[in-house]
């Protein structure tokens, strides 16, 4: 138990290899992929909502061990814990591997800071059946127990490369055929503009700055145009993650068109 817990510093996550992962969908997602995971932690409580999550967890062979729900709070930084924490090893994609020869959608997340807006891109890149996740240098460490959370799973099912340089990730996506789109909602091209003109049916990369102050001139540069969300309503903007959800959403249909 207390070596669990000391997963909850980053320095020893990444020392170790290892996460905290918390929830009955994010452990059962990474329950999935064979000797991922290391040890499940959960209450007796969760262990009756949640039945088939420790019988997965024994017959592939992972230890369980049930608590009491004051010792699972020590696990996690939740204020209200779904009762379920697993450790499992880091997954580590490199650049390459997550791209794969020949992407469709890819979101690049430049410099995003906020696990809870990250988490959320990862989830609906997974969702909109997105080929891969960057998160660039000085974005959030992937391991991030509230950007586990906020991933709700996808982290293990959806190609997520970190630590890549902007302009690398850029060149890497133009390589593989991808144009490449800025999402900037001050941009004079508007992301219903382009849908109407066919130009999301092609394989596309998106470029998401980040949430305090979006793309610098020179990062929005490297991308072959900006485009915007159109907003009719009297909001002034789109966080991150709502804005990547509908651009990834709006893409995805017209590839599928």
């Amino acid at each position: 138990m207390r070596s669990a817990r000391r997963l909850l510093r980053r320095r020893q996550r990444e020392a170790e290899g290892r996460w905290l992962v918390e929830g009955p969908q994010a452990v059962t997602e990474a329950l999935a992929v064979p000797g991922l995971v290391q040890r499940v932690f959960l209450t007796a409580e969760a262990g009756r909502r949640q039945p088939a999550l420790p019988a997965a967890a024994r017959d592939a062979g992972v230890p369980v061990v049930v608590v009491d729900e004051p010792t699972l709070r020590t696990l996690t930084e939740t204020v209200t814990p779904q009762g379920v924490v697993a450790v499992t090893a880091a997954v580590q994609v490199d650049l390459d591997r997550a791209l794969g020869p020949a992407p469709r959608l890819v979101v690049v997340c430049a410099q995003v800071r906020d696990p809870g807006n990250a988490g959320t891109v990862i989830r609906c890149a997974d969702a909109f059946g997105a080929d891969a996740v960057v998160l660039t240098d000085s974005s959030v460490e992937l391991g991030n127990p509230k950007l586990l959370r906020a991933s709700v799973g996808s982290v293990f099912h959806l190609p997520v490369a970190t630590g890549v340089p902007l302009a690398v990730a850029v060149e890497a996506c133009r390589a593989r055929g991808l144009q490449v789109l800025a999402a900037d909602g001050s941009a004079a091209d508007r992301l219903d503009e382009l849908q109407r003109a066919g130009e999301l049916a092609r394989p596309t990369a998106w470029v998401m700055g980040n949430e305090a102050w979006g793309l610098p001139p020179e990062d929005a540069a490297l991308a072959d145009r900006s485009v915007g969300v159109p907003l009719w309503g009297s909001a002034e903007s789109l966080n991150l993650a709502t804005a990547a959800a509908v651009c990834l959403y709006t893409t995805a249909a017209a590839q599928r068109g």
